[in-house]
């Protein structure tokens, strides 16, 4: 027992009834032999046996009087003192009672002068930020917006900011995390170098780098007047160092030639020029020289059809064209067709298909209003029809088919709102199409066909999540370098990951496992709400009903889930450099390293069980309910006893813990340690 604590209420209870007994029996005892010394009778009998037990009698009064009006309220005590201090806000079920009665004015007073300070404190922090909180939404807003994938790392390598575009860049990849490192998520050699190389006035710095089957193209530059930030931008290469490998690289083999063949050409033809009546076999030497003419010009022919080919080749197959679904183009395609009272309905179904979305839109807003004007239709239909290799977009209208010189020139016209006025013979070119008029199967309608680049890609493209509530944290720029000894590092500077397992049943050591895993992720003292990981697991055995009554998990609900050395080291990077935390993590630890499991956790351990012990063991009950209930921590409906949902209540509380450490000086990781080792006792290591 600690110096200075409160005696737990069993111990009390048994010293109470010890000294009780003791003082009941010698009593007793003292007063048979004085019967047995003095013989007496009536009265005189009745008052030795009073005053041999009155002892005893008055131990028993006086420690129930105590336990009621003064042991009671003090435990009352202790509990509404640990919550406010845990929690200011948190309700008080325990005004003082007993002898302490008369303390509740002034713990009211105390507690309403409390929580007057912080609410005062908190109008003047939210008046002196609102102006900053303005800037920050607005830069959250543009920074989500932005289609440029996005990274800003401290001088320690550790990510403080990404947007949007980088999660669905690096979407699944376990490093994309606040605060964890930048190697994790790319690991080149090449880019630590120029990380480290970086100017500091702002300059850019540019390279290539792997990232599974891609390149990137990476923009690093310093920020101005920071503590050592760098910004990187992020743009997939793979298309346009494709094209330049490709394409390109064969129209620089291709130039070279032509200028040759352009070059014998013209000799061949000056000295024919030159060949008159008069020169020797001037026949011979015209036969040579035509016949190398004609060679020349057909070698020149050949390259110019290869080069044509070359060309046609970078227009199709260029930046611009990217994969598209086709409901979205019809989408954006009504959108432009409001605009002229138009409409289009799509029809069949969906398909991918590649094309240079901007340039598409505006060639079919024209095709489509020349349609309009052709046919007085307002209301079109439009269906994508699968081809070899390509994709047939059709327009559907009741009518006749067009006739082809109409076509033609409808490809003549100008696109005005395009860069260079192309026209639509032009747009077509590019997509390697080309457009005909066809009668529809029906008899009663007309379809004008467009062939386009198919992308294989099946199914509808996901939709697109809702952004982090947290992309950013400045904050980690203050924290200790990686490589600082860890168990210096202030409390509240760790980066903690809360878990929490649910298994098959409390008996690991006799087969049962591990069928979920949840855990979510606090930095700098703040719990990351969408940071988290959530994984069944198949056990390889039926899940018993007396499980399925507390967690809800049936033997369907992992039916087709990964095993346990499949998920585990996914967890493990997961975790990454981050201190572990778990409620009785003593058995969560043991499900999670089952032999054989060859993935150990070799990071510093906290267990919210020990700590609560250690900060008031004179309490009775510290599960994980008692807790939640004494600190007044909310759980949503149906989150209790789910491994996600459990993580995260252990979280919550490790945050209303953490100022009553500080309170008591406990303030880095090493002092924790040592207060959570001393503090181990088998009675509570399976609460």
């Amino acid at each position: 027992m600690a110096r200075g604590a409160l005696p737990k209420r069993q111990r009390l209870i048994g010293l109470w009834l010890a000294i009780g007994g003791v003082t009941f029996f010698g009593g007793a005892l003292l007063a048979l032999w004085l019967e047995a010394e003095l013989s007496p009778s009536g009265a005189a009998r009745l008052a030795i046996w009073l005053a041999c037990l009155s002892a005893s009698v008055l131990t028993f009064g006086l420690g129930a009087v105590l336990a009621r009006r003064l042991f009671a309220p003090l435990r009352h005590l202790h509990v509404l003192l640990a919550r406010l201090a845990g929690s200011p806000d948190a309700r008080a079920d325990y005004p003082p009672e007993g002898w302490l009665r008369d303390l509740g004015p002034d713990l009211d007073r105390i507690r309403d002068g409390w929580r007057a300070d912080r609410e005062r404190l908190a109008t003047a922090h939210t008046e002196g930020a609102r102006s900053a909180a303005r800037i920050r939404q607005e830069l959250e807003a543009l920074l989500q917006v932005l289609d440029t994938p996005l990274l800003l790392c401290d001088h320690h390598h550790r990510l403080m900011l990404f947007n949007h575009a980088a999660e669905t860049l690096f979407e699944g990849h376990p490093g994309l995390g606040l605060g964890k490192r930048l190697e994790a998520l790319l690991s080149a050699s090449s880019l630590r170098e120029a990380l480290r190389r970086v100017p500091n006035d702002g300059s850019p710095r540019e390279l290539l780098l792997p990232y599974d089957d891609r390149w990137l193209h990476c923009v690093l530059r310093r920020v101005p007047r920071s503590h050592g930030e760098t910004l990187l931008t992020l743009t997939d290469a793979t298309a346009a160092w494709t094209s330049e490998m490709g394409a390109r690289a064969n129209l620089v083999d291709v130039l070279p030639s032509l200028r040759r063949h352009g070059a014998s050409l013209t000799s061949a033809a000056e000295a024919l020029s030159s060949i008159s009546d008069t020169t020797p076999d001037h026949d011979a030497l015209r036969e040579r020289l035509e016949a190398v003419i004609a060679e020349e010009s057909q070698a020149m022919g050949d390259g110019i059809t290869q080069l044509g080919n070359l060309l046609d080749d970078m227009q199709r197959q260029g930046e611009r064209l990217v994969p598209m679904w086709s409901n979205d183009l019809f989408q954006a395609l009504n959108e432009r067709l409001a605009s002229v009272s138009l409409h289009l309905v799509p029809i069949g179904m969906p398909a991918w298909l590649k094309g240079d979305a901007p340039a598409l839109l505006t060639m079919l807003e024209t095709l489509v209003e020349r349609l309009a004007e052709h046919s007085g239709t307002q209301c079109f239909e439009g269906e994508i029809l699968l081809g070899n290799k390509r994709v047939y977009l059709d327009l559907i209208w009741p009518g006749t088919p067009l006739r082809q010189h109409q076509l033609a020139q409808w490809c003549e016209q100008r696109l005005e709102a395009l860069p260079l006025s192309p026209c639509v013979g032009d747009l077509l070119r590019q997509h390697a199409s080309d457009v005909w008029s066809l009668a529809d199967a029906d008899g009663h309608h007309a379809r004008l066909r467009l062939p386009l680049p198919a992308e294989e890609r099946v199914g509808a493209p996901p939709s697109r999540p809702a952004p982090r509530p947290e992309f950013h944290d400045f904050g980690i720029a203050d924290l200790p370098p990686p490589d600082a000894e860890l168990a210096a590092c202030p409390l509240r500077q760790l980066e903690v990951v809360v878990f929490d397992t649910e298994t098959t049943g409390l008996e690991l050591r006799r087969g049962d496992s591990v069928i979920s895993i949840g855990a979510c992720r606090i930095v700098n003292a703040r719990l990351l709400a969408d940071d988290t990981f959530d994984q069944r697991i198949d056990p390889g055995r039926p899940i018993p009903p007396a499980s399925t009554a507390i967690h809800g998990l049936t033997d369907n609900d992992v039916a087709g889930a990964p095993p346990l050395p499949v998920v585990l080291p996914r967890f493990r990077d997961y975790i990454g450099e981050a201190v572990l935390l778990a409620h009785n993590a003593a058995f969560d630890l043991l499900a999670l390293q089952p032999p054989g499991a060859g993935i150990e956790f070799r990071m510093p351990v906290l267990d919210t069980l020990l700590i609560s012990r250690a900060l008031d063991e004179g309490l009775d009950g510290h599960n994980l309910d008692t807790l939640a209930d004494r600190y007044d921590l909310t759980i949503p409906d149906g989150a209790r006893h789910t491994a996600l949902g459990d993580a995260r209540l252990t979280a919550e509380l490790w945050l209303t813990l953490l100022p009553r450490l500080e309170a008591r000086g406990i303030t880095t990781l090493e002092e924790l340690l040592t207060l959570q080792a001393g503090a181990f006792d088998w009675e509570d290591a399976s609460a």
